[in-house]
C-alpha cells in the first residue's frame, strides 16, 4: 500500500546525479509523524523541489549547449528542476486542505524529459490507497 508522502521525503530524477528533498512549506498545517504532509500541488521548483546535482537531460538547454561545446561529449550542468504540472495521480482517497495527497507511488515530470519519482515517503505510519 502507497505511504503518504510529507516535508523531508527523498526524491530521484531519471536525469539528476544525486537525491534531492521535497520540500513541503507549513501552509499544509497537517502532520503525518510530526512533518507536514505533502499534496500533488507541492511541485514548484526550488520550493518543494530542491535541485538534483547535475542534470544529464539533453533537452535541458543547458546540458545541450555545454555537450554542443564539447563537440558532442555529454557535459552534465547543474540541475535546474522545471516542474511546471502537479503530480500524478496523487491519491484518490486522502486529501490534504481539500488537495490529492501525494503519496510514494506519484510521479512528476520535468520540462526538461525527467521523471521524478518518490524513493523515501517521509514518514512510515500511513498508508494511503
Amino acid at each position: 500500500m502507497p505511504q503518504q508522502v510529507t516535508h523531508g521525503a527523498t526524491l530521484q530524477c531519471t536525469f539528476g546525479a544525486a537525491p534531492a528533498t521535497l520540500m513541503v512549506t507549513p501552509e499544509s498545517q497537517v502532520d503525518v509523524g510530526g512533518a507536514p504532509a505533502a499534496t500533488i500541488m507541492d511541485h514548484a521548483p526550488f520550493k518543494n523541489i530542491t535541485p538534483f546535482g547535475m542534470c544529464s537531460s539533453l533537452a535541458n538547454p543547458q546540458v545541450a549547449a555545454a555537450t554542443s561545446a564539447a563537440f558532442g561529449t555529454l557535459t552534465p550542468q547543474p540541475c535546474m528542476p522545471a516542474t511546471n504540472q502537479p503530480w500524478t495521480p496523487g491519491s484518490a482517497v486522502v486529501t490534504v486542505r481539500g488537495k490529492p495527497g501525494l503519496n510514494d507511488m506519484c510521479t512528476l515530470l520535468c520540462q526538461w524529459a525527467g521523471v521524478i519519482t518518490v524513493v523515501n515517503a517521509g514518514q512510515t505510519k500511513l498508508t494511503t490507497p
